[in-house]
C-alpha cells in the first residue's frame, strides 16, 4: 500500500429534506385537512479511527465527499427518511484542518467525532394548521448542508522518534528492538516512509518507536526527501539521535549531530505558528553512536572523549548489527518513558 500522509479533500453534510404539502383524499371524508409530513434529516460527515489503518491513502483520488440528503415528507403525515451519514475512516493520530490552518480535530485520543451535522427536514403543511387556518399550503423547505474544504494530516503516534543521516543504522535498530520488519540496504533512502515498532520493555510495559526517513543536509531546503516525514515525529517525548562512526559515512560524528540538529532547528522556524506546534528542538535527545563494531576499542574512547568535549553530550554506544549494549539502550529509553509516565 502506497503510504500517503497528507490530502486536501471537500466534505459536505446532507441536506434536509423538504417538507410536504398534502391534503386528506380519503372515501367519505370530503373535506380532509392538510396531511404533508416532515422532511428527513440531512446525514451527518463522521471521522471515525480505525486502529489498523496507516495511511490516508484512500482519500488521494476522490476529492469530494457528502452525506446523503434528507427524504422529502410524504402524504399521510409520512416522515421522510433521514440521509445516510458519512463515515470518514481514518487512522490514529490524524489532523483535520480547514482551510486557514485551524485545527479541527485531532484524532489522537478521540474515537469518532461528528464534524458536520446535517441540514434538519422541514416541517410539511400539517404542522401549520391552526384553528383560523385549517389548510395552510405551506411547508418548510429543509435547511441546507454544511460544506467544507479540509486538510488531514498523519501523524504517527510514537513515544520515541529516531533521527539521524541515512544510513545511521535507524532500520536495523528498529528491527533489532522491535518486531518491525523494515527494508535494510546499504544506499540512502533505503527507507521511504515511516517505520513504526512496538517495544517490550519489561512486563506489561511497552513504547512505540519510530525512524524518521531521508533526513540530510539541506533537507529543510528541499534537498534528499526534504522534511516531509519530520511531522510524524513532532508527537514524540523523545528522539533517540543515532549516529554512525564506522567512519563510511560522510562528516564526522561532530558533523552529523549538528546538522541534523540544525534541520530540527529550520522545521521549527518554518511550523513555529502552526496551532499547537511543540519544537522539536525543545525535545529531550538520547544521542547514540552506532556502528561500533567497526571501531577498535582506544579509538572509539578518543571518539566519545572528543564527541563530550566539543558538545557537552555524552552519548551511548551500540551496535545494531550485533546487538552489542541493545538491552542497555532498551532500558534507558525506558527509564525516561515510564518516569515521565508516573509523574
Amino acid at each position: 500500500m502506497k503510504f500517503v500522509d497528507e490530502v486536501k479533500i471537500k466534505i459536505a453534510s446532507g441536506h434536509g429534506g423538504p417538507g410536504a404539502i398534502s391534503f386528506r383524499r380519503e372515501a367519505m371524508t370530503p373535506r380532509g385537512g392538510p396531511d404533508g409530513g416532515d422532511g428527513g434529516k440531512g446525514g451527518d460527515v463522521i471521522f471515525k479511527v480505525m486502529k489498523n489503518l496507516n495511511s490516508l491513502v484512500d482519500y488521494r483520488h476522490n476529492k469530494l465527499y457528502a452525506a446523503q440528503d434528507g427524504v422529502p415528507g410524504g402524504k399521510a403525515n409520512q416522515t421522510g427518511a433521514h440521509g445516510q451519514d458519512l463515515i470518514l475512516m481514518v487512522p490514529p493520530g490524524t489532523i483535520v484542518r480547514n482551510e486557514d490552518g485551524e485545527v479541527l480535530i485531532d484524532m489522537t485520543d478521540i474515537e469518532e467525532y461528528t464534524l458536520l451535522k446535517g441540514g434538519r427536514g422541514g416541517k410539511g403543511n400539517w404542522f401549520f394548521k391552526t384553528s383560523v387556518n385549517q389548510a395552510p399550503e405551506k411547508a418548510q423547505p429543509g435547511e441546507p448542508g454544511q460544506a467544507l474544504e479540509i486538510k488531514m494530516e498523519l501523524k504517527l503516534i510514537a513515544d520515541v522518534g529516531i533521527v539521524g543521516f541515512p544510513n545511521a543504522g535507524k532500520s536495523t535498530l528498529i528491527s533489532r528492538i522491535s518486531a518491525a520488519k523494515p527494508k535494510i540496504a546499504d544506499y540512502p533512502f533505503t527507507t521511504l516512509t515511516p517505520n513504526l515498532g512496538v517495544v517490550r520493555a519489561g512486563e506489561f510495559r511497552t513504547f512505540v518507536v519510530a525512524d524518521i526517513p531521508g533526513l540530510i543536509k539541506g533537507a529543510h531546503s528541499g534537498a534528499g526527501l526534504g522534511i516531509q516525514f519530520l511531522r510524524h515525529i513532532e508527537r514524540t517525548r523523545l528522539f533517540v539521535h543515532l549516529i554512525d562512526v564506522s567512519g563510511m559515512s560522510q562528516g564526522t560524528p561532530i558533523e552529523n549531530y549538528r546538522d541534523i540538529n540544525y534541520e530540527l532547528e529550520m522545521y521549527d522556524q518554518k511550523n513555529h505558528d502552526k496551532e499547537g506546534f511543540f519544537p522539536l528542538t525543545s525535545r529531550p535527545q538520547l544521542v547514540v553512536f552506532n556502528k561500533i563494531d567497526a571501531l577498535m576499542e582506544d579509538d572509539l574512547k578518543k571518539l566519545f572523549k572528543e564527541f563530550e568535549k566539543e558538545t557537552g553530550v555524552k552519548p551511548f554506544a551500540v551496535s545494531a548489527v550485533t546487538g552489542k549494549n541493545i538491552e542497555t539502550l532498551i532500558r534507558e529509553i525506558s527509564k525516561f518513558i515510564f518516569v515521565e509516565d508516573e509523574k
